[in-house]
């Protein structure tokens, strides 16, 4: 006889299902009115609709989670105790249900919780590795309002993408478990929606989580540190919006706060558009009017873990010129700030990153897109010995994955992308070098970038994309097209292989150029084809020092484009290109995959 332990205690599940259907009870799996939709991971946490995200599935998703984490040791690292499990939300409209069915969760585990209140998802992260407990995060981030999702972390940081096939085992026990309920005990209802008598009331707010999180930066940027410097914060509906603004001044800055919605405005500060900094720069300009000079404008994605950074100066005709900074570059400045003797990024990140380090004898690892990837190269790197590791994302999210010396304090590991130390940190080399943020960018190599998507993207297309030019072996990553042969090199760039154009082996990789130069054409601006990357999307290397990189979003149904060039404005051609609707190049690959 088999038993599962869920809310309900030990149920028989071979003899009871059996009694039951010779009773004629009625399962909760037969009497949902609905086909439930498993949650899935994407680069970093579950996302998914916020109507698929039940409680039912909700409940699942977090009671196998505590379960993984508790066999695995990870609920609780040693010296943990039996200190309450942090819990925290972002300002999506749907995080209030969310929220308190991952509490009903906790407590049917038989673990206590902390609710911390709407929170910045590092601030709650931070504090779960300082209780060395779990913790849990609800939260969508940039992605539209009508999704949302779930980040779980372990005792001693981020689950890992070696975790997460355990946890999705263990998800669907816990799922399958409830579904084989007799559906009148069951806590649901026929909508996967807790009955009245089981849901939780989402507590009042702890500020343990708020507090520690302002004494780490207070602690590491003194109060005189940004004395001078003038910022717009743009609140919307970012989740740090009124504690990120605190720590700037206590930093000593000046901070104008604007732009504040009670709707919930998903933006993701990987794809600024002309319309998006048109809109800061009219708060740039009220600002002006009554508070004078304004040196930046900065914000957050919605869960805060993001940073925004834009830079302000006064423009030859008499206005204003703002400029925004990819988060890759700003990455590079920040870990510059750090004295970083280990660095990591995603092979998307702009190739000026690889360039500045290579000067100061640093190499960059290049790891897939998602911080589950850069914390398992960071983990490598400490192996090694290094001492001042950390690691960015093209968003511009930062890691630090050792404590740090910070003049006279230490500035804590904090391996989970953080928005707060991008900004603090660029802000404070503008005044320690006595020039504007437009200056030290310049002072950067000059590689360009912009992003840009295309929004309901069908998954079925992207994943067709993705298995198209997929190589022969795991080993290639890396693709050449020289000359007169083909050269597969693995993720270090050694040569795992060559193939002589014409022979059997190059028709795969010969196919892959000519259908890629079908789509990025002389036409449009595009060399030839010289190489490609395949760690995570397709990353395409022309003659003429165009960069152009293709790939699906992990959390939500879009296609990517990352371009890079040697001026800002082809950047933003071949990104502009490259989501035009309804035939720029995104739609004619689908089309291309389509009609294969």
């Amino acid at each position: 006889m088999q038993y599962t332990h869920d809310a309900g205690g030990l149920s028989q599940r071979g003899d009871w299902q059996e009694e039951q259907n010779m009773t004629g009870r009625q399962s909760l799996r037969e009497a949902l009115a609905y086909d439930p939709v498993p949650s899935r991971f994407g680069t970093s946490g579950v996302r998914a609709l916020v109507s698929d995200l039940t409680d039912l599935e909700v409940y699942c998703l977090t009671l196998g989670t505590l379960r993984y984490l508790e066999r695995t040791g990870t609920l609780r690292c040693d010296d943990g105790g039996e200190l309450p499990i942090p819990v925290a939300g972002d300002l999506r409209p749907s995080s209030e249900r969310l929220l308190g069915t991952t509490l009903r969760a906790i407590s049917d585990h038989g673990c206590e919780a902390t609710y911390c209140g709407r929170l910045p998802t590092p601030a709650l992260t931070f504090y779960g590795l300082e209780c060395r407990t779990a913790s849990f995060v609800v939260t969508g981030s940039h992605i539209p309002a009508d999704r949302n999702g779930q980040k779980a972390n372990r005792c001693d940081g981020e689950v890992l993408k070696s975790d997460e096939s355990g946890i999705v085992a263990a998800v669907e026990a816990a799922r399958e478990a409830q579904y084989a309920r007799d559906f009148e005990a069951s806590m649901f209802d026929a909508s996967g929606i807790l009955k009245p008598a089981f849901r939780v009331e989402v507590p009042s707010v702890d500020d343990g989580a708020r507090t520690a999180y302002l004494a780490r930066y207070r602690s590491a940027f003194p109060a005189d540190a940004l004395r001078g410097m003038r910022v717009v914060f743009f609140q919307y509906s970012a989740v740090g919006r009124d504690l990120i603004p605190e720590i700037l001044e206590g930093a000593g800055a000046e901070v104008i706060r604007a732009g504040r919605s009670d709707e919930f405005v998903p933006i993701d500060t990987e794809a600024i558009s002309g319309d998006h900094l048109s809109m800061l720069e009219s708060m740039v300009v009220e600002a002006r009017a009554s508070h004078g000079h304004i040196d930046a404008i900065v914000s957050t994605d919605g869960d805060s873990d993001r940073p925004l950074v834009v830079g302000v100066e006064d423009a030859s005709h008499g206005g204003i010129s703002l400029r925004f900074f990819p988060g890759d570059l700003l990455g590079i400045l920040v870990a510059d700030y750090l004295d970083a003797d280990a660095v990591s990024v995603p092979i998307s990140a702009n190739p000026a990153v690889a360039e500045f380090f290579a000067e100061k004898g640093i190499k960059v690892r290049k790891t897939r897109i998602g911080s589950p990837f850069v914390i398992e190269s960071m983990r490598e790197s400490i192996a090694e010995g290094k001492q001042r590791v950390v690691s960015w994302e093209a968003n511009g999210g930062f890691l630090v994955g050792t404590d740090l010396t910070i003049g006279d304090t230490i500035l804590k590991a904090l391996p989970t992308r953080d928005a707060v130390l991008p900004i603090l940190c660029v802000l404070h080399s503008a005044v320690k070098r006595g020039g504007s943020l437009h200056q030290i960018f310049d002072s950067l190599p000059g590689w360009y970038g912009k992003a840009d998507l295309l929004d309901d993207f069908p998954r079925e297309a992207s994943q067709a994309i993705v298995a198209r030019y997929n190589p022969e072996t795991e080993d290639v990553q890396w693709v050449d097209f020289g000359k007169d042969r083909i050269t597969l090199r693995d993720l270090e760039e050694a040569v795992v292989g060559e193939r002589k154009y014409g022979s059997p082996g190059s028709t795969r990789y010969q196919k892959w150029k000519c259908e890629i130069e079908d789509l990025f054409t002389p036409r449009l601006g595009f060399g030839a084809l010289t190489r490609i990357n395949v760690q995570d999307g397709i990353r395409c290397y022309f003659a003429n020092g165009d960069i152009a990189h293709i790939r699906p979003s992990g959390n939500a149904p879009q296609l990517r484009i990352y371009a890079h060039a040697r001026s800002q404005e082809r950047a933003d051609e071949i990104a502009r290109m490259g989501v035009a609707e309804p035939d720029g190049i995104l739609r004619s690959l689908q089309k291309f995959m389509e009609r294969q």
